[in-house]
């Protein structure tokens, strides 16, 4: 039985429409509130033939509890496919330019994925790539924390990581895994060839056949007591040490 899925908030919503206006089966709006950014939902929804709905904030409340929906709520159509390990070969041919993909090996915490998701967005990453066991999905919490991110960058949900890592290495990509066990920092890295940044979950960071899997091991240069970061935190770093060298 196919879940029903939500985007709720207003740039999460305002983003979605602009990149997959397709993929609304109906927008929820509260009751009461017309202000500008409102108004402009509903002529987007209105000029993509999508049915509005007016609830009470009780109802939105209770649709998607503890979430901030902001008094909107997009319901995606369960016609909508994800993105799997079998669409990532044609993917990859497709893309006109050298790679640039990022892939977490079972990040749990929808905060962190969210925040990994908004910071590939901004770095122009071409794909997300995680695994759909032991790990967070693409929920309502991370499509809000990732402000838009999720409906624009493609996020290919595997059920085989360690697979899929081999299927990116035949096609000459570059794995790049982040440990802080590593000997060479990633500013001795060369970022500027078809690559995938391979960071682990919270706390226990690569799992042994993921990191066996990487080319190169790179750790980022820590000159305090703390000895690690968050997850998101270092894929910021690493992620815009490739975009300075690929520029």
């Amino acid at each position: 039985m196919s879940k029903t899925e939500y985007v709720c908030g207003l740039h999460s919503v305002e983003s979605l429409l602009s990149a997959r206006p397709g993929s609304v089966d109906e927008l929820l709006v509260v009751e009461g509130r017309d202000d500008r950014r409102i108004v402009e939902l509903l002529a987007r929804a209105t000029e993509g033939g999508i049915p509005v709905t007016r609830l009470p904030r009780r109802e939105l409340d209770q649709l998607l509890p503890g979430s901030r929906h902001q008094g909107v709520i997009a319901r995606l159509g369960s016609t909508v496919a994800a993105l799997q390990e079998a669409d990532i070969q044609p993917f990859l041919e497709g893309l006109e330019h050298a790679p640039l993909l990022l892939v977490l090996d079972g990040v749990q915490d929808p905060h962190n994925l969210g925040a990994c998701l908004r910071t590939a967005d901004a770095a122009g990453v071409d794909a997300l790539v995680v695994p759909r066991d032991r790990a967070a999905g693409i929920t309502p919490t991370v499509r809000k924390v990732a402000s838009g991110a999720a409906e624009t960058v493609p996020v290919f949900t595997v059920t085989n990581l360690a697979r899929t890592l081999r299927i990116l290495k035949e096609a000459g990509i570059w794995l790049y895994g982040a440990s802080d066990a590593a000997d060479s920092d990633l500013y001795a890295a060369d970022f500027t060839g078809p690559l995938a940044l391979v960071l682990g979950s919270e706390g226990k960071g690569l799992r042994r056949l993921t990191r066996e899997l990487c080319d190169f091991q790179v750790a980022v240069p820590m000159a305090g007591r703390v000895t690690s970061l968050n997850v998101s935190v270092a894929a910021g770093i690493l992620l815009y040490e490739a975009v300075r060298q690929r520029q």
